[in-house]
């Protein structure tokens, strides 16, 4: 079913170019927003790749840390349960803001009274576990920066669908529709200006022909 179409006036006329001027405004700046987020996508796709590489490294040699760390000092769980179980690493979550879309980003921040495990000496194998230690620190913060990653790319990934949708109406049915409407218009108004035209030269005419009867027995 056809859409019904405005009355060709020159109100309507008016009306439907600010309308298409804005659509074309909001079409545009649309268009900027992804293509910023089309940039920010791709930058986070490389920095994911590229921490998946290193957490595949760090991932083996945190698991050969604790095999060394197992022969050195024997069964080290039971040491680690007796020790303190306060956290020594929190996260702390903020956002961003790309083109007006708010991506979490996810950081590591300080603990207050942050201690190293206490364990057991140079012979029952505590440099090794201490080894084991950092291997897992530095494990814990490439797991911190991929979730980081991940999530701002579904965040980015989402809003950049919802844009792409928003500039493909607009592109394809908004702009075409009152474009198409503004055409109508034009032309009923073209078509009404050319038969005021005929209509007002043919009244033009009937007067002369009625002046010059009327000044012709005058004149005789």
């Amino acid at each position: 079913m056809s859409e019904a179409r405005p009355p060709p006036t020159r109100m309507n006329l008016q009306t439907y170019k600010g309308k298409h001027k804005a659509a074309k405004q909001g079409f545009e700046l649309l268009k900027k927003k992804a293509d910023a987020l089309k940039a920010r996508f791709r930058d986070i796709a490389k920095k994911i790749a590229a921490t998946k590489s290193q957490m595949s490294e760090a991932c083996s040699s945190a698991f050969f840390s604790l095999t060394q760390a197992e022969y050195a000092a024997g069964e080290i769980k039971s040491k680690i349960l007796e020790g303190s179980m306060k956290a020594t690493v929190r996260v702390e979550g903020k956002t961003d803001n790309i083109a007006g879309v708010k991506i979490p980003v996810f950081s590591e921040i300080a603990v207050e009274g942050d201690e190293a495990m206490t364990g057991p000496g140079l012979a029952g194998g505590g440099r090794a576990i201490a080894n084991c230690r950092e291997k897992y620190k530095a494990l814990l913060d490439l797991m911190i920066k991929l979730a980081s990653l991940q999530t701002a790319f579904l965040t980015v990934d989402e809003a950049l669908k919802v844009t792409n949708r928003r500039v493909n109406a607009l592109e394809n049915v908004t702009l075409p529709r009152i474009e198409g409407t503004l055409s109508y218009i034009n032309k009923e108004l073209d078509e009404l200006e050319r038969e005021d035209f005929t209509r007002l030269k043919k009244v033009r005419l009937k007067n002369v022909t009625n002046t010059q009867r009327g000044l012709h027995p005058a004149q005789k």
